[in-house]
C-alpha cells in the first residue's frame, strides 16, 4: 500500500535526460527559449551587397583573434636594448622593447609572421569593407528612417578604426611608423594654445618621450576595441529591430521582408563565408608580405625612411597636409602654421559632414517616411553624384599624400602633381557630379522606354508597307515592377506669394534655403518621370511592335 501527499514531487512530464533538465532550468531563469523562438526564425533577404556588412563582422572576429595571440609576445616599452636576434643584419643594433619583440615575433615564435600579417592584412580589409559597406548603404539610401543612429554607428565604427589602426600600425617603433607618429606629432603641435600640451600628454614629455608606445598599447587593445565591439553589438541589435533593408521586387513591399530565415538557412551561409573570408585573409596574409619592419630599421628622431606612406585610409588627410601651401601667421610673439593647421580642420569636417547627411536630407526633401524599400542609384541622381564626388576627392587626395611616389614611379614633377591636387580638389569633384548626375537620368530615360516599348529582341520584321522594325519583346512583370516601384517625391512647394488678398506671403530665410535645395534634389532637371499606367497602355494596345 502507497500513500501521496500534495506536497511530495512529481516526476510526470519533467525531462529526464540531463541535458535537457539543464536546457530546462536556463530556460525558467533567463527566457532563452522565447527569445530563440522569436528570433531565430527571422527572415533576411539575400543579395551579395549585404555580404559587405559580413566581411567587416568577419575581418574583426580575426582583428581580436590574432591580436590576442600578439599581445601574449609583444612587450610595449620603449626601454633600449641591444639587438641579438637571427636577423644578422641587425645583430648588435640598439633598439626599444617593443621593435625587438616585434622582431622575436617575427622570426621566433612559432607563427608569429604570420599571424601579423593577418592582422594588419585584416585590418585593412576591415576598414575597406567598411568604407564599401557604407557607400552601399548610401547609395541606396538605407540610411533613412528609421536607420539614422545605425549609420551613426557604422560611422563611428569607420572613425575609430581608423585610428584602431593608425595606433596599432606605430607600437612596433620602427623608423616608417615612427615617422608617421612623428607627422601626428607635427599636426598636433599646429592647434592653437594647447598643441604643445597636447603633445607632451600623448608623449609624456618632448617627443618622442618614453611612453607613448605603452600608451597607444593601452589604447589600441583596450580602449578602442571595447568601443568598437559595444558600438558593432549595437548595430547588430538595430538591423534585428528594425528588420533588413531590401531591394524592390516582386512581393517585396515596406511592410515584409522576402528571404531566407537565420536559422538554418542564414547562419549556414554565415560560417561558410565566415571561413572563407578566414581563409583567404590567411592566403593574402601568407603570399604578399606587408610592412617588413626588418627592411627598415628601428626609429631614429634624426632619420627618415624613402617613401614613407601611411596605410592607404589615412593617405586622405596627408594629402590634405601635403599639397596645402605653406602658409603662417606670425602674431603677439606666437606663428599659427595655416599649412597644418586648416588641413587638421578639414578631415573633421568632411568626416562629420557624412555622419549627418541622413539629417541633411532628411531636411532637405522633407522626407519624415519610415523606408524599407532601397534605391536604385539611378533612380536618386543627386544622392548619386554627392557619392561619387566624395570618392573622387578622396582619391584625388590619395594621390596628394603620395605625390613623391608618384613622382618617382612614373618620372613626373612633383610640383605638378601638387598642383594637379590643389586644382583637382576644387574642380574634381564638380565635374564627376555633374557627369554621375547625367548616367543617372540617362538610365533612368532607359528604363522608362524599356517599360514602355519592351526589350529589344534582335528581330527584324518588315510591315506590309515595306517598313523594316526591331521587335520588341514586353518585360515581364516583375521587371515591370522592379523598374517602376520607387517614388518620385515632389520638391517642396512654398506656395503663391502672395495670399487670396494679394498680402504677400512672408517665408523664412531658412524656409527658401529648404526649398531652392528640395528642387535641386526632386526638380525636373534631376529626376525623370516615371511612365503612367495610360501611357503603357496607348503603347502595349497598339500592332505589338513599338
Amino acid at each position: 500500500m502507497s500513500t501521496t501527499t500534495d506536497d511530495a514531487p512529481t516526476r510526470r512530464g519533467r525531462p529526464t535526460n540531463p541535458g535537457e533538465r539543464v536546457a530546462e532550468w536556463t530556460d525558467g531563469r533567463l527566457g532563452l527559449y522565447k527569445l530563440a523562438k522569436s528570433n531565430l526564425r527571422k527572415i533576411f533577404p539575400d543579395h551579395w551587397s549585404f555580404m559587405l556588412g559580413e566581411v567587416c563582422l568577419y575581418s574583426f572576429v580575426i582583428l581580436i583573434l590574432t591580436g590576442v595571440y600578439l599581445t601574449l609576445f609583444f612587450h610595449p616599452s620603449m626601454n633600449e636594448v641591444v639587438y641579438h636576434g637571427p636577423y644578422a643584419p641587425l645583430d648588435g643594433v640598439q633598439m626599444s622593447e617593443a621593435y625587438a619583440s616585434t622582431m622575436h615575433i617575427s622570426f621566433e615564435v612559432r607563427g608569429g609572421l604570420l599571424v601579423r600579417q593577418i592582422h594588419h592584412w585584416a585590418a585593412l580589409i576591415f576598414i575597406a569593407a567598411m568604407i564599401v559597406h557604407m557607400m552601399r548603404v548610401f547609395f541606396t539610401g538605407a540610411f533613412r528612417k528609421p536607420r539614422e543612429l545605425n549609420w551613426l554607428f557604422g560611422w563611428t565604427l569607420l572613425f575609430l578604426g581608423m585610428f584602431t589602426g593608425f595606433t596599432g600600425y606605430s607600437l612596433p617603433d620602427d623608423l616608417l611608423s615612427g615617422t608617421g607618429v612623428r607627422f601626428m606629432e607635427g599636426a598636433v603641435l599646429s592647434v592653437p594654445i594647447v598643441g604643445t600640451y597636447l603633445s607632451m600628454f600623448l608623449f609624456g614629455g618632448e617627443f618622442p618621450g618614453h611612453d607613448f608606445v605603452g600608451r597607444f598599447y593601452s589604447v589600441h587593445i583596450l580602449l578602442l576595441p571595447g568601443l568598437m565591439a559595444g558600438l558593432l553589438v549595437a548595430h547588430l541589435i538595430l538591423v534585428f529591430f528594425h528588420k533588413h533593408t531590401q531591394f524592390p521586387g516582386a512581393g517585396k513591399t515596406e511592410k515584409n521582408v522576402v528571404g531566407a530565415p537565420l536559422m538554418p538557412i542564414y547562419m549556414a551561409k554565415a560560417g561558410g563565408f565566415f571561413f572563407l573570408v578566414f581563409g583567404v585573409i590567411a592566403a593574402i596574409a601568407a603570399i604578399a608580405t606587408i610592412n617588413p619592419i626588418w627592411t627598415m630599421g628601428p626609429y631614429r628622431p634624426d632619420q627618415v625612411s624613402t617613401g614613407a606612406q601611411p596605410d592607404w585610409y589615412m593617405g586622405f588627410s596627408e594629402g590634405l597636409i601635403r599639397v596645402m601651401p605653406g602658409w603662417e601667421i606670425r602674431a603677439w610673439g606666437h606663428t599659427l602654421v595655416l599649412g597644418v593647421f586648416i588641413p587638421l580642420l578639414i578631415f573633421p569636417l568632411v568626416m562629420v559632414s557624412i555622419a549627418v547627411y541622413p539629417f541633411i536630407e532628411s531636411w532637405i526633401t522633407g522626407d519624415k517616411n519610415e523606408h524599407h524599400l532601397l534605391d536604385r542609384p539611378r533612380n536618386r541622381p543627386v544622392r548619386t553624384g554627392l557619392g561619387v564626388a566624395w570618392l573622387t576627392e578622396y582619391f584625388v587626395l590619395l594621390i596628394g599624400g603620395g605625390n613623391d611616389l608618384w613622382a618617382t614611379h612614373f618620372h613626373l614633377s612633383i610640383n605638378a602633381i601638387t598642383w594637379f591636387v590643389r586644382v583637382g580638389f576644387f574642380v574634381a569633384p564638380v565635374i564627376t557630379f555633374w557627369i554621375t548626375k547625367r548616367i543617372c537620368l540617362g538610365l533612368q530615360r532607359r528604363d522608362r522606354d524599356k517599360v514602355l516599348h519592351g526589350r529589344e529582341s534582335g528581330i527584324i520584321k518588315r510591315l506590309p508597307h515595306g517598313e523594316f522594325i526591331e521587335v520588341h519583346e514586353p518585360l515581364s512583370q516583375q521587371q515591370l515592377h522592379v523598374l517602376t516601384a520607387h517614388q518620385q517625391p515632389r520638391p517642396i512647394d512654398l506656395g503663391p506669394e502672395t495670399d487670396e488678398n494679394g498680402v504677400a506671403r512672408k517665408a523664412s530665410p531658412i524656409a527658401k534655403v529648404q526649398a531652392k535645395l528640395s528642387q535641386g534634389f526632386y526638380g525636373e532637371h534631376s529626376q525623370i518621370p516615371k511612365p503612367t499606367a495610360e501611357e503603357y497602355e496607348e503603347i502595349t494596345s497598339g500592332h505589338g511592335h513599338h
